[in-house]
């Protein structure tokens, strides 16, 4: 998977976790030791699954490398198809401050897709150690961003995040199978 691609996908997945930081910026009187709070569980998280995924697939790649292509494409097309429904929720999350109980939970919840993607990239053959600080970083920035522009013009945005994110995602999972496939 070339440098574009994963810093492509690495925008997708952090979108969750963008969405959720903007909300948070929406909720309260943020500083920046809260924006980094957010953002180090955010990118740690989302930097660790994949990590995760990687070496499950590891263990399964002789068994499926013959359909990857097309493992790949279903789980960024359900995973991206996940995200565009998850916009339209009207689900409103009020919360003023994250506990660390929260915090976690919101991490592991945001990164689940990264887990998916980590499976994929072990069945693509692609390396690790790349994309994951690459998704990491991303992910890092946008979310300490994110509270900033929840609490500045986070109303602007609304769900348009989450189904952008949801988009790219759907659009690499098509272009790894044309990849592989033709």
């Amino acid at each position: 998977m070339d440098l574009i691609s994963i810093l492509l996908l690495a925008v997708g997945l952090a979108m969750d976790a963008f969405s959720v930081s903007i909300t948070r910026g929406l909720t309260l009187k943020c500083n920046i030791k809260y924006a980094l709070v957010i953002a180090i569980f955010f990118g740690g998280f989302q930097a660790l699954m994949p990590v995760l995924g990687w070496y499950s697939g590891m263990q399964l790649q002789s068994v499926i490398s013959a359909v990857a292509p097309w493992i790949a494409f279903i789980l960024l097309g359900a995973i991206g198809i996940k995200m565009i429904y998850e916009s339209f929720s009207l689900e409103e999350d009020v919360c003023k401050v994250f506990s660390l109980k929260e915090l976690l939970f919101l991490s592991i919840a945001t990164s689940i897709d990264a887990f998916a993607v980590g499976v994929t990239f072990a069945i693509l053959n692609t390396p690790i150690i790349t994309p994951i600080i690459i998704i990491g970083l991303v992910t890092f920035i946008l979310s300490f961003i994110g509270v900033y522009i929840g609490k500045n013009v986070g109303h602007l945005f609304e769900n348009k995040i989450e189904i952008m994110g949801g988009l790219i995602l759907i659009v690499l999972g098509f272009k790894i199978l044309l990849e592989n496939v033709l």
